[in-house]
């Protein structure tokens, strides 16, 4: 059953791309990092013994190529970014992005994405120590990207206010965008990855805002070190059903009875 899940102004769907998207209306920038197969593809001289086929065996079924999923996303985004989008078939543009992880793997030192613009490309660097380690984030999911560098792509797009990332995942791009203060939309069909990218995005709204004004009125932003953030954000959260019902209420962590 799909269900919706609000939580300021993320809206977060358990459920699958294929039968989300088509009741959606169509939003600024797809920001996604679909499965890429890597259990299966990854392999010999690609990824070397110590590579991801290596520790998964075969492919996971979340990790299994969604051509359809990504074709519809961006056919319903003004600008994209795709991250894998090499391994599908995507038009060829002149713009792509790259995270450059300033260490060398057997799984690749760096990682692509394909965009749907022009222009020049452009390189995020961080290691990977310091995306997960030194920064205090953790990677709850085994692609996991870092939250800095999706606050990079929404960086380098500053006219999108509506973000979807069709495949959520853990819901780092759901992170950025409460961070930076943007409506999203999160699509996730995993049970378990879909709880953790809800807890995610509600610590991101719940964390204390270092530089906030003494008052700001609903729809105004506050800022969080060099963040916006929208001031109403954690105000409420629910759960809907596919026909709209509303089901069990879930609020923000901060508001929760126990929860320090």
């Amino acid at each position: 059953m799909t269900e919706k899940v609000t939580i300021g102004n993320c809206e977060l769907w358990h459920g699958d791309c294929l039968e989300v998207l088509p009741l959606l209306p169509d939003f600024d920038l797809l920001l996604t990092d679909p499965p890429y197969e890597i259990g299966t593809a990854w392999h010999g001289d690609f990824a070397g013994k110590n590579g991801k086929a290596a520790m998964w065996g075969t492919a996971p079924e979340w990790d299994k190529l969604c051509d359809d999923g990504v074709s519809l996303g961006v056919q319903k985004a003004r600008e994209a970014v795709v991250w894998g989008g090499h391994l599908y078939a995507l038009p060829q543009r002149s713009r792509w992005l790259s995270w450059d992880k300033c260490q060398t793997f057997s799984s690749g030192d760096f990682e692509l994405a394909w965009t749907n613009g022009s222009g020049a490309t452009r390189v995020f660097r961080m290691s990977r120590i310091d995306a997960y380690q030194n920064s205090g984030e953790g990677k709850e999911h085994p692609t996991q990207k870092p939250t800095a560098l999706m606050e990079w792509c929404l960086s380098l797009h500053p006219k999108a206010a509506t973000v979807c990332d069709p495949f959520m995942g853990s819901g780092t791009t759901g992170v950025a965008c409460a961070r930076m203060g943007l409506q999203f939309v999160g699509i996730e069909r995993e049970r378990k990855y879909f709880d953790i990218a809800c807890r995610r995005i509600e610590q991101a709204y719940a964390q204390p805002r270092l530089f906030e004004d003494a008052k700001v009125g609903a729809g105004d932003t506050a800022v969080q070190g060099d963040m916006l953030l929208p001031a109403n954000a954690c105000s409420a959260s629910h759960r809907t059903g596919m026909d709209g019902s509303m089901s069990a209420c879930r609020a923000p962590i901060a508001a929760r009875p126990g929860k320090k």
